[in-house]
């Protein structure tokens, strides 16, 4: 018994002096603007009680997107797909729509994210909506460079708009 406890010990000292040595690394990624998306949306409808939680689709009917280096139409058609846990403190959605740039370029895109109303260490209410769109654009055409990169989006809710406006980053 006293060797097992020794050993236990030594193991926690050595991982909390393992612990102490890691620092976080100076080369954090960062961000660059892509463009901001103003999505029109349609009537919400749910399907409860799904043997995986909470189905809730929110059509998209429509918007704009605009951003440095593209800008067009949000086409109508696609829907945001939730799904949400019994108590609804989380969910996970994924919006799957096409939009149109102003010189006819169709690209598809697909976002993922999660939605979560939690508490912090403190016990204080937290919320928190945050998403990766992933974009599908013809490689010969200017918006190629879409397919290679990764984005990463939040809502803002500082403009009055009757749907949902994103702003997108890319990850350099």
């Amino acid at each position: 018994m006293k060797r097992t406890l020794a050993i236990i010990w030594t193991l926690l000292t050595m991982t909390a002096a393992l612990q102490a040595q890691i620092t976080a690394p100076t080369d954090t990624p960062e961000l660059e603007f892509a463009l901001q998306l103003k999505v029109t949306l349609g009537e919400t409808y749910t399907i409860d009680s799904t043997q995986h939680g909470r189905r809730i689709v929110i059509p998209i009917t429509g918007g704009t997107f605009e951003g440095p280096h593209l800008r067009g139409t949000i086409l109508n058609g696609g829907a945001d797909y939730q799904l949400s846990n019994a108590d609804g403190s989380r969910t996970e959605l994924e919006a799957i729509y096409s939009i149109l740039t102003d010189d006819g370029i169709h690209i598809h895109v697909r976002n993922r994210g999660i939605i979560s109303n939690g508490k912090d260490a403190d016990g204080q209410p937290t919320f928190y909506f945050k998403a990766a769109p992933q974009f599908e654009a013809p490689q010969n055409s200017r918006y190629g460079w879409l397919n290679n990169a990764l984005f990463v989006c939040q809502p803002d809710w500082s403009q009055p708009f009757k749907g949902i406006v994103l702003n997108v980053w890319q990850v350099k």
